[in-house]
């Protein structure tokens, strides 16, 4: 299983510097270049922070009246987190460049409760050209109530996804899909326990 080392919080304060550098994120289900996708985490005594600076030359962003709306069509980063592989429940988090958030709680497969809230979950995103990033904070507390993050562990169960969208010459819109790790399902599936890594909270 694929780990992340979540380094801590300098003593200066958040520098995202010190944070180990991830971009292994690849069109599992395609053969075509993926554009770059780069992750960074670190944790302090109250929070998880966490970062995903990805290049995107063709932002899909729909309208929508809601939220949900808005950010399933979208262009987006997703963190899903799970107290075990049985992902009976996990939890979501998807995230647009304009800074929806689609956020529920799930039951393996694929059973959604839209109606769930992530407590305590800070963010802000930014588009910037061909680039945009998305940059949060999930307390820790949040994630032990969800019994993600156990008594005493320093280890957790997560997704780490990109949906790279783009514009098809017709007017449609072609939905790429990029794992951190690839469940090597025969469709696109983000929602599966071989799709999960691990954090490792380090000191």
């Amino acid at each position: 299983m694929q780990h992340y080392l979540v380094r801590p919080v300098s003593q200066s304060g958040l520098n995202w510097s010190d944070a180990d550098l991830l971009t292994q994120f690849t069109f599992a289900w395609e053969q075509r270049t993926a554009p770059l996708t780069e992750f960074r985490a670190l944790w302090d005594e109250t929070s998880l922070h966490f970062r995903f600076d990805c290049v995107d030359d063709d932002l899909v962003l729909p309208d929508g009246a809601t939220p949900k709306d808005r950010v399933l069509g979208s262009d987006r980063v997703e963190i899903f987190f799970a107290p075990d592989l049985s992902l009976k429940p996990y939890y979501c988090l998807e995230m647009s460049p304009r800074g929806d958030v689609l956020a529920y709680e799930a039951n393996y497969y694929r059973e959604m409760d839209w109606d769930w809230k992530c407590e305590g979950l800070q963010l802000t995103a930014r588009v910037e050209g061909s680039r945009y990033s998305v940059t949060g904070s999930l307390p820790l507390d949040t994630l032990r109530n969800l019994r993600v993050l156990k008594p005493d562990a320093s280890e957790l169960y997560a997704g780490l996804y990109r949906a790279e969208f783009h514009h098809k010459t017709d007017a449609t819109v072609h939905s790429g899909w990029m794992p951190w790790v690839n469940p090597k399902t025969e469709r696109p599936d983000f929602h599966v326990p071989a799709s999960f890594g691990v954090l490792k909270l380090i000191q």
